[in-house]
């Protein structure tokens, strides 16, 4: 174990702080991370099998240990790393399920790692959603048995559910708890909900491993991704123990180290303000993000915060470096100040040097990224709307169909209007067959897929209308990864690749806007940004690339911190009007959208309260009072 610390140590952020209880170590991304982690897995089980030994894993489902899955896949293939040695127990499986269920764990297992390496079939438990209720008692106990029959686990992989749920070990659960049956938190069920096509779908109960059952494993490693994680993992590494957050029970287990990237760490006291832990090298960011702080824990302005306020809240040396808090302050007031602009490409005729963007060329060709088919008006529609107001030559490019976001019911009304038309053809009423026949976890046909994407192309074309922009400035990419006809999508290939690259070699961009929004690094939006920053990558020396400024937005879910923002582009209240009038146009994302998550408001509800609370935020620190804003942060490749 020693030697695995010390790898983490290297590879990524490690710093022991007062605050944490548990051994945690931050990486640059969770790609990074994932490798790291599988390296020790195989370390660990050629340990085993050097002592002819069986390796006993206890392993996780869900997004976050699928690029770890991945490289021990590799390893197996180009390595010749053998799991014949290996004995799996999972964590949890849904209940009731099928195995052959394209949602059930057993089947997520197999698709990522069982089938993919030499594992002996007999050497696999993933426990059974198919027992029957009066036979489900005793094969808890069973399966309880079976680890301890073989000396428990040598290794246990977890995630972290929003909850604070390890395994399907939900608020409530003991710490002694062992393999049972447990009704699901509401909220792990509506995180579930894409994978389902909607919360009515999933279980309301699971069978799990107990939280006694992960803690008698001999090394335990958690993984921590996305942004999403941040605010439950802050609990679970500083908080008190507690049956509420259950992760926190790991605290009293000396062999666990949770391994977390940037996203993840981002409220952890040593990152968010890393001057209560220790003497800080203040750079012009952390000045910023300190300010900020200081300024909103104060409930001052910036130009009202005083010596003493710098003073009591372990800030003295910043204070010290700057000589007082009035220049500070000033300081910091007119860097935000600059940020704000109603010229989102740059104002003709004006002095640029206190401008987020450049005055020249006057009319810039811009493109905007959208991974799905809204997410360009839910995220910056009025910037949108002013960028074409303004003259600007803009392309909206919508980098997936979104066809899987559109529910069965919106396609068989799609397709009865069809129908009604009589025309000479039988591909409606084939659709309407399909879907009064389809069951919950199959794939849709080709023809639905085409149907769906064709609805969303549609809503896409209204709302690009209504911005004034020609239906030739608009791309329907379809990048080739996303098409599988399920939530779980290929990895990025070269084809992908090379349809963003097209697109900007031919309109040789001025300014380019993407979806930066990572609360799940595993999900389309990163996907589509990872997509854009290798094409960028490769088109770099192109002379064009020279004069391109590349500006991430968020999606409905976050925004960026006040400290974060580079531009920020208010919208009065008319302008507001025209942004929600945008975003209605997608009628089918719209009352009891698919992907809603916990937060039942529609997405332009969402939009328009975090808008308006950027624009408080500005406010709060003592700059002007808008309707709303619209953030982004530079990106620089």
């Amino acid at each position: 174990m020693q030697t695995e610390l010390i790898k983490y140590k290297e590879a990524g952020k490690f710093e022991e702080t007062r605050f944490e209880k548990i051994h945690n170590v931050i990486f640059e991304s969770s790609q990074e991370a994932s490798i790291i982690v599988a390296q020790e897995i195989a370390s660990l089980i050629k340990e085993k099998s050097a002592q002819n030994k069986p390796c006993v894993l206890g392993l996780a489902t869900g997004s976050s240990p699928i690029k770890v899955y991945e490289e021990l896949v590799r390893m197996h293939k180009e390595d010749g790393l053998s799991f014949a040695n290996v004995v799996s127990f999972n964590l949890d499986e849904y209940y009731p399920m099928g195995k052959t269920n394209i949602q059930s764990y057993y089947y997520f297992m197999h698709e990522h790692l069982f089938n993919h390496v030499d594992i002996l079939p007999e050497n696999v438990n993933v426990p059974n959603g198919t027992v029957s209720p009066e036979e489900l008692h005793q094969y808890c106990i069973d399966y309880e048995n079976k680890i301890k029959n073989l000396g428990g686990l040598d290794f246990q992989l977890l995630g972290i559910g929003r909850t604070g749920h390890v395994g399907f070990n939900e608020p409530g659960s003991h710490i002694n708890s062992g393999t049972r049956s447990i009704i699901l938190d509401h909220i792990t069920r509506a995180d579930a909900a894409p994978s389902f096509l909607g919360i009515e779908n999933v279980p309301r109960k699971a069978i799990t491993m107990g939280v006694g059952t992960v803690r008698s494993a001999k090394r335990i490693v958690l993984l921590g991704w996305g942004l999403n994680k941040a605010s439950v993992l802050k609990k679970t590494i500083e908080g008190e123990i507690t049956s509420q957050v259950p992760a926190t029970y790991l605290q009293d287990h000396d062999n666990t180290t949770f391994v977390l990237d940037q996203g993840a760490s981002a409220e952890l006291t040593r990152v968010k303000t890393p001057w209560l832990v220790a003497n800080c090298k203040w750079t012009k960011e952390l000045q910023l993000q300190a300010v900020v702080w200081l300024s909103e824990l104060t409930n001052k302005p910036f130009l009202k915060l005083t010596d003493k306020d710098y003073n009591d809240n372990g800030m003295s040396d910043l204070l010290a470096e700057e000589g007082s808090a009035y220049d500070l302050n000033i300081k910091m007031f007119n860097k935000m100040q600059k940020t704000i602009t109603g010229w989102p490409g740059g104002k003709p005729n004006a002095d640029d040097s206190s401008r987020p963007e450049r005055a020249t060329p006057e009319k810039k060709r811009v493109i905007i990224f959208s991974p799905h088919p809204d997410d360009d008006v839910i995220s910056m529609g009025g910037t949108f709307d002013r960028l074409v107001q303004q003259g600007h030559d803009v392309h909206i490019a919508y980098q997936t169909s979104g066809n899987i976001a559109v529910s069965d019911d919106e396609a068989l009304k799609f397709a009865e209007i069809a129908k009604g038309f009589d025309l000479n053809t039988k591909e409606p009423n084939d659709i309407i067959d399909y879907l009064n026949n389809k069951t919950g976890d199959e794939i849709d046909s080709l023809e639905v897929r085409k149907l769906k994407a064709r609805i969303r192309r549609s809503e896409s074309l209204g709302a690009t209308r209504y911005f004034g922009l020609d239906d030739d400035h608009v791309h329907f990419l379809d990048l080739p990864f996303y098409e599988t006809g399920t939530i779980k999508k290929n990895n990025l290939s070269q084809p992908d690749i090379d349809i963003m690259c097209q697109l900007i070699s031919d309109i040789k961009p001025h300014q380019i806007y993407a979806a930066g929004d990572l609360a799940d690094p595993h999900g389309t939006h990163k996907v589509c940004l990872d997509s854009l920053f290798i094409a960028l990558e490769t088109l770099k020396k192109e002379d064009y690339m020279d004069d391109c400024w590349v500006w991430l937005y968020r999606g409905a879910w976050h925004e960026w911190e006040s400290y974060e923002i580079e531009m920020a582009v208010p919208m009065s209240p008319d302008q507001v009007l025209r942004k929600r009038h945008a975003i209605f146009y997608h009628q089918s994302q719209k009352d009891g959208v698919m992907f809603q998550g916990d937060d039942n408001r529609e997405f332009w509800v969402r939009v328009e309260d975090r808008n308006r609370l950027t624009a408080k935020k500005y406010n709060d620190l003592g700059l002007a009072d808008y309707a709303a804003i619209e953030a982004f942060k530079r990106y620089h490749f």
